[in-house]
């Protein structure tokens, strides 16, 4: 098939959904177009040695990615980031005509700054069939009517009128198919494709002393929480549970974000000296990292748009056979407890959580590593590179006309 993907980001940006769906796609015969924006997260400047201009192509065996400018800046404001969407959207647009003028199939990874951008490709391609990968569902309950709810309004408009464009649906979490097919998506058009991790990265290792001295500083249970500290995460529940067994176990976090010194405040203000932090790691030190420690953290908070969200750290602990314990409700504490992978409790709840870590204190090493096997034995089943680029590949075919079976309604075995 010649396949078209369009995607806000690409690699070298750390988006290894698209990059790697791209190489599959192009290794398994088929002749693969992406069309994309120059890198320029998470800082919010064009890379070094990079430099935005209309006419940039590179091309591989059976794979060429087309860069067209966008209007970089981090998202510290509204404005700031509808600048970049509507940007992208523009040269999207503009470029798309001729560059997806004859594939068979375009594959969009569907993101909320995806959104203007395959609006309007999608208006100008006409009888193309696309299939979405819908990765978040843009929530406007709760947001007010000036500057983010009157984006959030814009933004679920233009995201229903793609849904109903859309040939075949892909969405992240087995709850998403609920939301997006309450926002205008036929149902017999959707179906479940869990995200996979950087396969390259994350994956089964030992952890070097180095990496042990980082984490550990005696015998205590080590709970690690790796990546962003934001309001979706709601750290500060972790951070009393910790305090609350200051002789029992150990709580590490690594990384930073916008909540960062709020979480830190709230350890000192209790005298949680079992709490500690660490600065954000490169990717490839995180397998060592999480090896060191006894659990990885996944944390949401209860927000009904989360309840239908996978963290892609999930991914990334399952697949390094980490043992998981989950405070967050809906699909992530589902798929945790289904595949026996480690211990859930309800979000925001800390005293549920305390209890959550005690238990995982007392649990002996050996039980923990059947934790990390069955955990890691799940996300070779349904989350692993092999099995989302089989069933996008169907979805393509499907979208083409090439087979004639419907996509349904599956929300997939998370077991």
């Amino acid at each position: 098939m010649r396949i078209g993907i369009l995607s806000y980001h690409f690699p070298p940006e750390p988006a290894f959904i698209p990059g790697s769906l791209a190489e599959e796609l192009a290794a398994r015969g088929h002749e693969v177009r992406v069309l994309t924006g120059f890198p320029d997260y998470p800082g919010g400047h064009v890379y070094p040695g990079w430099r935005q201009r209309w006419h940039h192509e590179t091309h591989s065996e059976r794979l060429t990615v087309r860069r067209v400018p966008r209007y970089p800046g981090r998202a510290a404001s509204t404005g700031t980031r509808m600048a970049s969407y509507l940007s992208f959207a523009g040269s999207a647009t503009l470029a798309a005509r001729r560059y997806f003028r004859d594939v068979d199939a375009l594959y969009v990874f569907q993101l909320p700054a995806t959104t203007f951008a395959t609006a309007g490709v999608l208006r100008l391609l006409g009888r193309v069939p696309a299939v979405l990968h819908v990765q978040d569902v843009w929530a406007s309950d709760g947001v007010d009517e000036t500057g983010e709810g009157r984006w959030a309004t814009r933004m679920g408009s233009a995201m229903t009128r793609i849904y109903r464009a859309a040939a075949r649906i892909a969405v992240a979490a087995p709850s998403m198919r609920d939301l997006v097919v309450a926002a205008g998506a036929d149902p017999t058009r959707v179906q479940l494709v869990l995200n996979w991790t950087d396969e390259r990265i994350f994956h089964p290792v030992t952890p070097g002393a180095a990496a042990r001295q980082l984490v550990r500083r005696d015998g205590r249970c080590v709970v690690m929480h790796a990546g962003t500290i934001g309001a979706r995460q709601g750290l500060e529940t972790a951070v009393r549970a910790a305090a609350a067994l200051d002789r029992t176990m150990d709580l590490v976090l690594v990384g930073s974000g916008a909540d960062e010194r709020r979480v830190r405040g709230l350890a000192a203000e209790l005298g949680a000296d079992n709490v500690r932090f660490m600065e954000r790691r490169s990717p490839v030190d995180m397998p060592e990292l999480y090896a060191a420690a006894d659990y990885q953290l996944v944390m949401l908070r209860d927000l009904p748009e989360l309840r239908g969200t996978v963290p892609g750290k999930l991914q990334a602990a399952l697949s390094c056979a980490a043992p998981v314990v989950a405070s967050a409700g809906g699909d992530t504490a589902e798929l945790v407890e289904r595949a026996r992978a480690g211990l859930s409790c309800p979000p925001e709840d800390w005293a549920a959580l305390a209890d959550r870590f005690w238990l995982a204190a007392t649990i002996p090493p050996p039980t923990r590593a059947e934790m990390g096997r069955r955990g890691r034995a799940a996300y070779l089943r349904e989350m692993s590179l092999p099995a989302g680029v089989d069933r996008i590949e169907r979805l393509l075919h499907e979208a083409a006309g090439r087979v004639a079976e419907p996509a349904g309604n599956s929300r997939g075995n998370l077991a």
